[in-house]
């Protein structure tokens, strides 16, 4: 083997310790808050004058923004992001958006338009709709509506990330939420980026923020000078968004607590190595990502495997891909198919490519999975920017009890009750016997009251 080789893991499921194997991939990219680089906790120190765990770090930024406001979200997007913006530059002008719409190739925003199409196509016949049922005496319903204001976090550090939008906005703008405001990092990935202001303009939302991290998070949710908290925030992010979030959340909802991206991607022997490198190396190219390859057939995973080293020099972010690989990802040979489909579940995977003969049958067997993506021609790619819906999933095996954001995330429901005195008659029995057994008196005097 060269000094230069990719160096994966691989278990052999017929004989290694694979839960044990899986729990420690998943420790590494789990938040539990206090794992931080030499050079972060120098900046670290630079910043707060402590070494403090990220954990430490979110809680102090959540609590001086929701104390100071507007002064500590601007002190630490200068301190943080190095970015000296005033109260008026917080919010990006109307300006930069036209001329965003006007520098942008004139293809970009069709596809845009083709994508927020595709989007809204699948998201429209997957909406709840209010319900209503006729009981004796009266009637039951469950009523939908939409939540009036949501945040949306989109990440701008190693790249741009337009997708995030579309994959964000639409299902609220679906579900009918009228006011969306988003938070991009002051950086040219972020909200400086024409690419992504001229997607928010061509979607309609132009209150944009350029703040990042857990500050901007903070910002979202108690509100600060001239941004008025949401209701809800949801969109992917880096370590300090997720901490964030989950510090926030109660006082706001949220959509999940994101790690790092990853995938499944499940082989036989009619699965194309070549189409496989590039399965794999999507997810692992984030930097962190996690990428495991599962099959039954030893001999195909080898050549996936050489596929992937051969793969990894014609690609932008190579280098970071295999760094991912070794320390996140793995290879997995099982005993066959229905072994596969077990391990897979015990991993439930954020995304999950069966890239197999029989894909469909297979799914059927594996509940726990963020989106699945079926057959050698439904890379994760179509899903993550244009097929309808949304990228942003479960990870770190949440997906064994959440699922995918989607317009259902943006609406809230109220069950009705209206019932005659008919109605009432019909429940007063039951109603009586459980509320004596319970001790609660009252509750059962409501409904004597009624019928006396």
């Amino acid at each position: 083997m060269s000094e230069n080789a990719l160096k994966l893991t691989w278990i052999d499921a017929r004989k290694d310790d694979v839960r044990k194997q899986i729990s420690a991939l998943r420790q590494k990219l789990s938040l539990k808050g206090n794992i931080v680089s030499e050079a972060g906790k120098r900046r670290t120190i630079e910043i707060f004058g402590a070494p403090l765990t990220p954990a430490e770090v979110v809680n102090k930024i959540c609590f001086d923004v929701a104390s100071k406001g507007l002064s500590a979200l601007l002190d630490y997007s200068l301190r943080i992001d190095r970015a000296n913006l005033t109260a008026d530059e917080l919010r990006v002008p109307d300006a930069d958006f036209d001329e965003a719409l006007k520098s942008v190739e004139p293809e970009y925003l069709a596809s845009v338009d083709r994508i927020r199409e595709n989007i809204e196509t699948f998201q429209k016949a997957i909406l709840q709709k209010s319900v209503r049922i006729e009981r004796p005496g009266g009637w039951l319903g469950q009523r939908y509506q939409p939540l009036r204001r949501v945040g949306v976090c989109v990440p701008g550090g190693a790249a741009a990330y337009p997708s995030s939008v579309l994959m964000t906005v639409v299902p609220a703008q679906v579900a009918g939420v009228k006011e969306i405001a988003i938070m991009a990092p002051p950086t040219p990935n972020g909200s400086y980026n024409k690419y992504l202001l001229a997607t928010c303009a061509r979607l309609g939302v132009r209150e944009v923020y350029r703040m990042g991290g857990a500050q901007g998070v903070a910002a979202f949710a108690f509100g600060v000078e001239g941004i008025e908290r949401v209701d809800k925030i949801v969109g992917p992010g880096n370590m300090f968004v997720a901490l964030a979030k989950k510090t926030v959340f109660g006082n706001v909802d949220i959509d999940s607590i994101a790690g790092p991206s990853e995938v499944v991607v499940v082989v036989d022997e009619s699965t194309r190595a070549d189409f496989t490198a590039y399965d794999v190396l999507a997810q692992a190219e984030h930097a962190p990502g996690s990428s495991i390859l599962i099959g039954w057939n030893e001999e195909t995973l080898r050549n996936a495997v050489t596929e992937i080293e051969a793969t990894l020099s014609r690609v932008e972010r190579g280098e970071l891909a295999r760094q991912a690989l070794e320390n996140f990802g793995a290879v997995i040979l099982t005993e066959n198919a229905d072994s596969a489909c077990y391990f897979t579940n015990l991993i439930a995977p954020e995304h999950l490519h069966i890239a197999t003969q029989n894909a469909e049958e297979l799914a059927a067997k594996i509940p726990c999975a963020g989106a699945i993506f079926l057959g050698n021609y439904t890379p994760v790619a179509l899903g993550d920017y244009a097929a309808g819906p949304s990228h942003v999933l479960p990870t770190s095996g949440s997906a064994r009890f959440s699922s995918g954001l989607s317009c259902n995330d943006f609406i809230r429901g109220n069950s009705l009750l209206c019932f005659s005195q008919k109605g009432l008659d019909n429940l007063a029995e039951d109603v009586y016997r459980i509320s004596t057994v319970e001790g609660l008196t009252a509750h059962r005097g409501s409904v004597e009251i009624r019928r006396s």
